[in-house]
């Protein structure tokens, strides 16, 4: 297979995955999200020569978004605000919508790396690989996403 369509494949795929990975870390602004997906790319095109296979493609394009949306942010110096419910924008029922903004609204006050952790296991990723993308240990995931589970449990009571 040419690289060009080897490259098509890997985009198609992981695009729409990268966007709402991008959507959650940007307040849900669709315009950037876009910009930095398009970075998210053009990084893989770049270094796709690279890439080890240690890991499946998908968790290793995961850790390139994470790696590039944490650089906007600190770039921005300004945390999201507000996240797209894995690409459904509209929600039916107000105070479904209410309990879900009171989520990610408690999601935006953990810490970078549990923002991380929390958004990669909504966003369906098997424990394993969400350990891969971190770098943290499989058993360490397991524990810290109970704790980030636990802990956005009593924020959302307390709002």
């Amino acid at each position: 297979m040419s690289k060009k369509l080897e490259f098509q494949e890997i985009y198609y795929s992981n695009y729409p995955k990268v966007i709402r990975l991008c959507m959650g870390y940007l307040n849900g602004n669709e315009a950037l999200a876009k910009d930095l997906a398009q970075e998210v790319f053009i990084k893989v095109w770049q270094y796709i020569k690279d890439f080890r296979g240690e890991a499946t493609i998908s968790t290793w394009i995961y850790r390139i978004t994470v790696n590039t949306c944490l650089q906007e942010l600190r770039k921005q110096k300004t945390k999201p605000l507000k996240i797209d419910i894995a690409g459904n924008d509209t929600i039916e029922d107000p105070t479904t919508e209410k309990q879900f903004a009171s989520m990610y609204r408690c999601i935006d006050k953990l810490s970078a790396e549990n923002k991380s952790i929390i958004l990669l296991e909504l966003e369906g990723l098997p424990q394993k690989e969400i350990a891969e993308i971190t770098g943290i240990n499989h058993a360490a995931i397991r524990t810290r996403i109970h704790r980030i589970k636990d802990q956005l449990s009593k924020c959302v009571k307390n709002e």
